[in-house]
């Protein structure tokens, strides 16, 4: 467990990232930045075979507090008061930055979007590689409410997800989604049971996590990167990845189990 806003919990190989400041609908401020990064810190030193992030109550995130406590929107005010783009390009660096850090850990993110996401909490589950919605979950890209858009890479992720007309169709209008359109549109993958999405999506991690846990990764990394190559170059990424797994010899555990009729048991990679 780190932290008062985050915590960070194992459950067997899969760790779980709770956003927990319900005060303010689990919402970032800097030091709940601060205090991700760090958890992502953890989670590098001791990498599960997957994460699950949720929130607290009845919100998964409400993305960037703008209540004036927050010390980055005096930042913001100066930017815009002084039209100096300094602090605004030093604000959205140091958002990404960590966001950044969060979506590239190797291992499968899945997002248990347990009540709303709002704003940035939207681009924070956008950002993940699999996404359960409560039934009454809602995702909402807010921004432009705000005269902002978003900016912690949830837009441009979210264009490459669900393609440039719908992108624009969610982000444009702010309008919200529930979690049936969520699904339709593929900005979802499952919806869980009534008040069961954490354990919903345990689930799901723990069925990756018994898989081998290079084939996942290598597996993952194909899927990811398949967003900035052609298909050709992702063709021969896919078959370099897989080269490498079978010298790896993970599959000797997998195929083994399989010939005996058992379920498999694949050592940490």
């Amino acid at each position: 467990m780190t932290g008062q806003r985050i915590m960070l919990a194992y459950k067997d190989r899969v760790a779980v990232v709770t956003l927990n400041r319900p005060r303010r609908q689990n919402a970032f401020d800097r030091a709940m930045f601060l205090e991700l990064a760090r958890v992502v810190n953890e989670l590098k030193e001791k990498l599960p075979r997957a994460v699950v992030i949720t929130g607290v109550e009845n919100a998964f995130c409400a993305g960037f507090d703008v209540n004036p406590d927050n010390p980055w929107v005096a930042e913001l005010i100066a930017a815009v008061e002084t039209s100096a783009s300094k602090p605004a390009e030093g604000l959205i660096r140091d958002l990404r930055a960590v966001s950044d850090e969060f979506a590239s850990l190797p291992v499968p993110l899945i997002a248990a979007v347990n009540g709303l996401a709002y704003g940035g909490g939207a681009e924070l589950a956008v950002r993940c590689d699999l996404r359960i919605m409560a039934p009454d979950a809602v995702i909402c890209f807010s921004e432009v409410r705000l005269g902002l858009m978003p900016d912690w890479g949830g837009g441009a992720t979210l264009a490459h997800l669900i393609g440039a007309s719908r992108a624009a169709d969610l982000i444009l209008t702010a309008r919200k989604v529930g979690a049936d359109e969520a699904v339709a549109l593929g900005l979802a993958n499952r919806i869980s049971r009534p008040g069961k999405c954490l354990e919903d999506a345990l689930a799901l991690a723990e069925a990756i996590s018994k898989n081998g846990p290079r084939a996942v990764r290598s597996a993952l990394s194909v899927i990811r990167q398949s967003r900035d190559m052609t298909l050709q170059q992702n063709l021969a990424l896919e078959a370099d990845l897989a080269v490498k797994l079978i010298v790896s010899g993970e599959c000797f555990h997998g195929v083994a189990a399989f010939l005996e009729k058992r379920e498999p048991d694949f050592p940490d990679a």
